[in-house]
């Protein structure tokens, strides 16, 4: 009851939510929140909305005793990502590519499938060099990430070591609809 009443009202605070939460296959515990803003100052401006309204107010201490790690936290740049309805298993391929902006063109021309195929890449992100707008949430600002997703099963990615700091993490991820979004 206590996080369907966070993620009703969240909803109306700002960024845009529904189908944004996701869970970790197989990591019950364990969840992706995608949030999408128009804009950095928007990003604040719903950020403390709805950090400093009065559900988060009157909930924080029960909701942040259920959260295992909060500190991973990525700035983005990119098209968004909603999982569509009825959709299989979501896939964030997470990568720290050597030179973020030649990968993400290498992702575009050589990694994302044809529009026929079974698992197109959706949603290329990649990190945003701003000023965090919203301090009280961190994020991590010394790395460089490309980021996309997968809807359906993904095939086996190419040899990717000669453009990769570390090999790419594969989220596989669950969408997570709840009584509020599901009406």
């Amino acid at each position: 009851m206590r996080s369907r009443r966070l993620r009703g009202r969240r909803a109306g605070e700002g960024p845009r939510h529904p189908g944004s939460r996701v869970r970790r296959h197989r990591r019950v515990h364990r969840f992706v929140w995608l949030r999408s803003f128009p804009d950095l100052a928007e990003r604040a401006r719903a950020l403390q909305a709805f950090y400093y309204g009065p559900v988060w107010q009157a909930h924080r201490e029960a909701a942040n005793a259920t959260m295992l790690d909060s500190d991973d936290v990525l700035l983005l740049r990119g098209p968004g990502f909603t999982a569509p309805d009825g959709a299989g298993p979501v896939v964030a391929t997470i990568c720290h590519p050597l030179d973020a902006a030649a990968f993400a063109d290498h992702v575009e021309q050589h990694l994302r499938p044809e529009p026929a195929a079974a698992t197109p890449a959706l949603a290329v992100h990649r990190t945003e060099h701003a000023e965090n707008t919203f301090p009280a949430l961190p994020v991590r600002t010394s790395e460089d990430v490309v980021v996309w997703f997968t809807v359906g099963d993904t095939a086996s990615l190419p040899d990717l070591s000669a453009q990769l700091k570390s090999a790419p993490q594969r989220l596989r991820l669950a969408p997570v609809r709840s009584r509020v979004e599901g009406r």
